[in-house]
């Protein structure tokens, strides 16, 4: 048992001290600990020290919590907790960082980075190792090595020489004239009056390496200031012609601080402009609308089938560019699309010889559903995918081209970077939009990059995008969040004051916005069911936003019809058949052509359909012009007509059919006269069809009984599709239930190996190893501990042949079969005595 007076002599004791919620608090923030689940606690201390968990660790760490194990890095082992705060603050005090370092150490001990009481700090082996000054990787305090180090190398006498120039006796050893020397380096009155004795060149070289990097260059032969200060030892050679100012040297020259500068404090989201909560809805909502009209145009474009697959996966730039041009938006806005839908289901590859992309059966189903509910499906893809579009026309590390829907745009930091930004924007009053350079610097501070900084960090552009692709969804407006994206996030709004300054063009209809019942801010991403809760609530907030779907059309003498807002699906599907669109926008303009009628009347509408159709759905009277375009096409629609001779036209006009025959647009057809009223041709009959029509004619294909055939769009449809995994950042985190049971199997384990047997008994190992005994001696054991109730150690090896060492609890002997509490598992089990190796009775408590 261990004692908590006694100050814990490594990791795995300081470990055995923590309560179950210190534990889960440690296996929640590095779940990589608990894959698979530590036998005990020795073993847990022992992962958490490895170079993997440390660097996971190190990176996820805040500025300021970073800048304090760096500090750690380069104080005494273990330290105190005031030595660490001067190096912190220098000399002259900081009262933030005083206040902000008990937080920040809290963090290192709970993340088991530090460990020890307040006066004596020690930093895990791994993470001194990784941010301690060495010459291969400098320290981001810049800093070097101790006197100590960096004269571990040298010669005694050359020390000696360095003591007595610096006025310091001379001593008989090298190790106490270092130490002599560290002392007056790190005696503030002492160092500034060798300091002053300096010539200004000197101190002037001292100045250019104080804040780093710390070595510098020499010739064979030195000026005098360099000399000086090599006499000195404030300047120490470390190879021929270079040399290191020591670290207690810099501590000095910048008042002892180990940062230039200190950040406690994360810096502040600000607002770049702020408008009215209703403005910010009503434009997010609108551009929701159009983010739902965008995917749904997107998949009706690749109905019939969409673009070939590349044999290595994805969309080829010349798919990328057709599509962007069918939507009417730039290249990467038309990847987003084409990735949102994907990653939300509704369109894959159908797998078929000739793979091509197509919607999947679910996207019949996400038709069918409300437009909110659309909305938010597509919002939960966005939030959780990890996929990330801006990455398309990059390259990846083998320098290959990364390409839409293709392998390599996985990123697992996407979803909590998506989620960090927009929980950020969540943070500001309602209507405000933050400045975008505040969010890169903030998350640039909660996961500053170990090393040089750069501008171009993955984080940084995944922020960036995030910011792009929220206005493009409608989870924000304006750049604010809009109360549908705060709802989807799960977050309540903040109090804003009464009165909010409005932007250009803010004066738009209030949108009366139902009351919601948030959560409380959160920093995490929600959970599937309570996903699914802020997810209804987010529709129903978007719900009353979004524009009602028109049943009709204004027709205009210049055979265009135009549609003020969005149409009913029935009504808009005819309309595309009917007519081809013009421009988009606010209001869509579809135009009626001679071709566009035939292709209508090619999907089996007749003259009066589409007569009965307009003056039904048209607000404004037919005009003459369209009413005499569809009368015209539909009497020469189908006059002629073409089945499979290979090919053939027959009509009953045989002036039209010499007319067919005499025109030279027709040589290339090869047409010859079987009948009166029949053409032969060596073409086939799709061939034969687009010929004529490009003559001017308007034939119509017909069965092999001579029945028209109409051509209906195909809708084609890929198998049954789940939507894309997304990529896990490193191991889940653990739920509530595996946290409990893992720390009540890795205390079992550690009572296991940690609790003191018997060291009169023959049967325990001098090694440590599982205990041996006879099955007699296991049997005799076994009963005695039933009648005593005493605890057993015994070594087991399951039927995988996997070995064990459990504290068991004998209750009951018989058939070859022991039942038993084990303190292992924390349950009664029973175990056959011919898998149990050995056993060993423990030593008495005499704690």
């Amino acid at each position: 048992m261990s004692n908590p007076a006694v100050p814990p002599r490594s990791l795995a004791e300081a470990l055995r001290a923590r309560d179950d919620a210190s534990l889960a608090a440690l296996l929640r923030a590095r779940p990589d600990l608990i894959t698979p689940v530590p036998t005990d606690l020795t073993q847990l201390a022992t992962r958490a020290g490895t170079r993997a968990s440390v660097v996971r660790a190190l990176e996820r760490l805040d500025r300021f919590t970073l800048q304090t194990a760096e500090a750690l890095a380069v104080a005494a082992d273990p330290a105190p907790y005031g030595e660490l705060l001067a190096l912190l603050t220098g000399d002259g005090g900081d009262p933030a960082v005083s206040a902000a370092l008990p937080r920040a150490l809290v963090t290192l001990r709970e993340q088991a980075l530090v460990w020890g009481d307040d006066d004596r700090l020690r930093l895990v082996r791994t993470a001194r190792e990784l941010l301690a000054p060495s010459p291969q990787h400098p320290s981001p305090t810049g800093l070097g090595p101790t006197v100590q180090e960096a004269t571990a190398g040298m010669s005694p006498g050359r020390i000696q020489d360095i003591v007595t120039a610096a006025g310091l006796g001379s001593t008989h050893d090298a190790v106490s004239a270092v130490a002599s020397l560290t002392a007056l380096f790190t005696d503030r009155k002492r160092m500034s009056a060798l300091l002053a004795g300096l010539a200004e060149e000197s101190r002037e070289v001292l100045s250019r390496l104080v804040w780093g990097p710390p070595y510098g260059q020499v010739t064979a032969e030195p000026a005098a200031h360099l000399r000086r200060l090599l006499d000195l030892g404030l300047l120490v050679p470390t190879a021929p012609g270079t040399v290191v100012l020591p670290r207690e040297v810099a501590l000095h020259l910048r008042g002892g601080r180990a940062h230039r500068e200190v950040e406690p404090l994360p810096p502040a989201v600000e607002p770049a402009a702020t408008h009215r909560p209703q403005v910010v809805d009503a434009t997010a909502a609108g551009q929701a609308y159009t983010a739902l009209a965008t995917v749904e145009e997107l998949l009706r474009d690749w109905d019939e089938g969409g673009p070939a697959v590349l044999r290595a996966g994805g969309l080829s730039v010349r798919d990328l560019k057709r599509t962007a041009v069918a939507l009417d938006v730039a290249e990467p806005v038309a990847a987003f699309w084409v990735e949102l839908a994907y990653a939300a289901g509704l369109l894959a590859s159908d797998g078929e010889a000739d793979e091509r992309y197509a919607a999947t059966p679910a996207h019949d189903e996400w038709l069918e559903q409300p437009a909110a509910q659309r909305w938010t499906r597509l919002a939960e893809a966005w939030l959780t995918a990890t996929r990330v579009p801006g990455l398309v026309g990059g390259r990846d590390a083998k320098e290959r081209t990364l390409s839409t829907l293709g392998p390599g745009l996985d990123r697992s930091a996407a979803p909590e970077v998506r989620h960090r930004v927009l929980t950020l924007l969540a943070g500001l009053p309602e209507g405000a939009s933050p400045s975008k350079e505040s969010v890169l610097a903030r998350l640039r501070w909660e996961r500053p990059l170990r090393g040089p900084q750069r501008e171009d960090d993955l984080r940084s552009r995944l922020a960036e995008w995030t910011l792009a692709e929220a206005e493009l969804l409608g989870v924000t407006g304006r750049g604010a969040l809009s109360g549908h994206g705060r709802a989807l996030l799960g977050v309540a709004a903040p109090k804003t004051p009464a009165t909010a300054p409005e932007g250009p063009g803010d004066k738009l209809p209030v949108h009366h916005r139902p009351p919601v019942h948030h959560r409380p801010p959160v920093t995490e991403p929600l959970s599937p069911v309570e996903q699914a809760t802020a997810s209804a609530a987010a529709a129903r907030l978007l719900a009353p936003l979004l524009p009602e779907p028109l049943d009709h059309v204004l027709l205009q003498a210049d055979l265009t019809a135009v549609a003020p807002g969005p149409l009913q699906r029935s009504l808009a599907e005819v309309l595309d058949v009917l007519a081809d669109v013009e421009s988009k926008g606010g209001a869509t303009v579809y135009r009626f052509t001679p071709a566009s009628v035939r292709r209508a009347l090619d999907a089996g509408q007749s003259a009066s359909d589409l007569h009965a159709f307009l003056a039904t759905h048209a607000r404004t009277p037919v005009p003459q012009p369209l009413t005499y375009l569809i009368d015209d096409v539909a009497r020469r629609h189908g006059h002629l007509r073409v089945g499979a001779a290979s090919a053939y036209v027959r009509c009953d006009d045989d002036a039209l059919l010499n007319e067919i025959l005499a025109d030279k647009r027709a040589a290339n057809l090869r047409l010859r006269r079987l009948a009166p009223t029949v053409l032969a041709a060596q073409a086939d009959p799709a061939s034969l069809l687009d010929g004529l029509r490009a003559m001017g004619f308007a034939p119509a294909a017909e069965s092999a009984e001579g029945d028209v055939l109409i051509t209906r769009a195909h809708a084609h449809r890929t198998p049954p599709r789940t939507a894309p995994e997304p990529v896990p950042d490193g191991p889940p985190i653990p739920d509530a239930t595996l946290l409990s049971a893992a720390i009540r199997a890795i205390r079992a384990g550690d009572l296991a190996s940690t609790t003191p047997r018997r060291q009169s008994d023959q049967s325990l190992p001098a090694n440590g190893a599982l205990p041996r005994t006879s099955p007699a001696e296991t049997l005799a054991t076994m009963q005695a501990a039933v009648l005593t109730g005493e605890a057993l150690w015994i070594g087991y090896v399951n039927a995988e042949g996997a070995a064990s060492q459990r504290v068991i609890a004998p209750v009951r002997v018989e058939g070859g079969f022991v039942t038993a509490y084990d303190h292992t598992a924390d349950e009664v089990r029973t175990y056959p005595l011919h898998r149990v190796t050995g056993v060993a009775e423990l030593a008495e408590d005499t704690d």
